[in-house]
């Protein structure tokens, strides 16, 4: 397995085209902060949603379907995982890679949302190399050579 380091990132990851798009989806606008910081660090454009029901249409009015998905589990109106659901269940989104970003730690959690589709799983509180690292192993971020 290869580990990111985000600080090397910075300076040497690629994304694995000219520009990767994301959605990021939490109610904690800290977290949509944090998340952003990271990921628009590493040269990955951002757009965000405050809950499941703000991302749908969010990703409706999108003339794009974005690359990657960032999505937490709780939150009000439509959660995470109904969120994955629908997403899944909907072709225009087939190729978006998902990772809940979540405090949800229980295993049987973990297993549901992967089992439903969800790509990665990062468990709350993370670091940023932990989410390159994910973003790393689906293959949208890679390390320089």
């Amino acid at each position: 397995m290869v580990r990111f380091e985000f600080a090397s990132c910075i300076a040497n990851c690629v994304t694995r085209r000219a520009l990767v798009k994301a959605i990021i989806i939490d109610d904690s606008r800290a977290m949509r902060m944090i998340l952003k910081r990271i990921i628009n660090g590493i040269g990955i454009e951002s757009v965000e949603a405050t809950d499941g029901s703000d991302a749908l249409q969010l990703l409706a009015s999108l003339a794009y379907t974005p690359d990657v998905a960032l999505i937490d589990w709780n939150m009000p109106n439509i959660n995470g995982y109904d969120l994955l659901l629908e997403l899944r269940a909907n072709t225009e989104y087939a190729k978006m890679r998902i990772v809940m970003v979540t405090t949800e730690v229980e295993m049987l959690q973990v297993s549901k949302a992967l089992d439903a589709g969800a790509d990665e799983y990062v468990m709350k509180p993370f670091t940023p190399e932990m989410i390159v690292e994910k973003l790393g192993q689906i293959g949208i971020v890679q390390a320089a050579a």
